[in-house]
């Protein structure tokens, strides 16, 4: 099953590998027998659902998450492996996604007439305070 990040990002099924191990999640002994685990593995460097723009902001956004271009998510949260399976398509889904979002930049604001109304006056106590602690100026 192919995984949608968003509109115009659709991860194709045979981009995704997935390996299952044994949970140390809830499920009593059932844990003990059988695989629900679930590793879900994207190779974000080689993939071909990715524009070369957006490889690279992956890439970049989230080195820290990726092992040789690799990002690993798993998932061991329900007893059923298909529920894991749902629950780490939406993981990475939301890591992608995140990584995705184009940053916003921060536009610098004038200060309100009130808060620098404030700092003038703040500082004109201050002056005050310190003209009080001078000598007085010798006649």
């Amino acid at each position: 099953m192919d995984l949608e990040i968003s509109p115009t990002v659709t991860v194709p099924a045979s981009e995704l590998s997935w390996r299952f191990s044994r949970s140390s999640g809830p499920g009593g002994q059932h844990v003990n027998t059988t695989d629900s685990r679930a590793e879900l593995r994207w190779n974000v460097a080689q993939t071909a659902a990715l524009t070369e723009g957006q490889r690279e902001l992956l890439l970049r956004r989230l080195e820290r998450k990726l092992v040789d271009g690799v990002i690993t998510v798993t998932a061991s949260e329900e007893r059923s492996q298909l529920r894991n399976r749902e629950i780490a398509l939406a993981k990475l889904a939301g890591i992608v996604r995140a990584g995705l979002v184009p940053q916003s930049v921060r536009r610098a604001s004038k200060p309100t007439r009130g808060s620098a109304r404030r700092h003038r006056a703040a500082k004109e106590l201050r002056s005050a305070t310190k003209q009080q602690r001078r000598r007085p100026p010798a006649e």
